[in-house]
């Protein structure tokens, strides 16, 4: 198992690689062959010869966040919702050394990314479901922001100073929004990476962060993941349009944009340690933040 970062979800190589063994003990699966597809936040293994993914969450994640998370993925399936569906197996999460993890059925897939425009229906049917019978903490990236600039050990603290003072700057106009949508569940964040290709539709993936909320805050972060990662505006066009709302037409939109963006670069800086590659690409996003750029191309964490 061969790891792109320093420490995949916060653990070292021969750390995973004992969790993961035990997870598949516990799940009788055939790990003999996992490795590792992604590690910057999870770490997640592709179990091949069981056609499955395993998914440890981040050191420090707390088992009920899990638990919350496999609780409303079986909520949509058993709603028939188009999600990459649990592994049947064991009682998930499973834990191991007090490390909690996930098994997903594993979709193979084609070399190209999910199109936003395939985002588009799902997302808008998961912002019109009813209330799931599990409770989902509100979404609130103002809270997520400070509770992230607190944990940075990576950047000056001139820097920090900068970038609470933007925060305090933007949640102060923040309350001057108006919402038009009504609230609903969230998939919290929603992009080309976290969601898989089915047959010629889109499934929605990484439930993490799922929450319930204001739909906008969705819609900014597809809208903010088009705009920084190369995509067209054509592209967030037809995302805009087959869901049925263009988010950059509120009022409020520049507020929305600028505090995902700062959610996305202090959620990154604060994993630097972990990811230490990846200091260079933070900064580079501080520095256009300064210099209010707000077109300038981000390159994937």
């Amino acid at each position: 198992m061969t790891a792109p970062t320093s420490a995949p979800g916060g653990f070292d190589e021969r750390e995973l690689r004992h969790i993961v063994t035990h997870i598949c003990k516990a799940a009788d699966l055939d790990g003999a062959n996992a490795r590792l597809l992604r590690g910057h936040t999870n770490a997640v293994i592709l179990v091949p010869d069981a056609a499955v993914v395993v998914k440890v969450a981040r050191r420090g994640t707390p088992i009920t966040t899990v638990q919350r998370t496999t609780r409303f993925v079986r909520w949509l399936m058993d709603r028939g919702f188009p999600t990459v569906p649990l592994h049947p197996g064991p009682e998930q999460p499973v834990v191991v050394d007090g490390h909690a993890a996930t098994i997903w059925t594993y979709l193979p897939q084609p070399d190209r990314p999910v199109s936003a425009t395939q985002i588009a229906e799902p997302l808008r049917d998961l912002h019109n479901l009813p209330a799931p019978p599990i409770e989902l903490p509100e979404h609130d990236n103002v809270r997520a922001i400070r509770k992230s600039i607190a944990a940075i050990t990576s950047l000056p603290a001139a820097t920090l100073r900068f970038l609470t003072e933007r925060l305090n700057r933007l949640e102060a106009e923040l309350d001057e929004v108006e919402f038009v949508l009504p609230i609903g569940p969230l998939q919290g964040d929603p992009q080309h990476r976290n969601a898989l290709h089915y047959g010629d539709k889109a499934v929605l993936c990484d439930w993490d962060t799922v929450a319930y909320g204001h739909p906008e805050w969705d819609l900014v972060t597809i809208e903010v993941h088009c705009r920084r990662f190369g995509y067209s505006p054509e592209h967030y066009k037809n995302f805009a349009t087959t869901y049925g709302y263009d988010v950059t037409a509120l009022n409020g939109y520049p507020v929305l944009r600028d505090l995902r963006e700062l959610r996305m670069i202090t959620t990154n800086a604060r994993k630097v340690h972990h990811a230490p590659n990846s200091i260079h690409e933070v900064l580079r996003r501080v520095d256009a933040l300064g210099r209010e750029d707000i077109v300038e191309r981000w390159h994937i964490l």
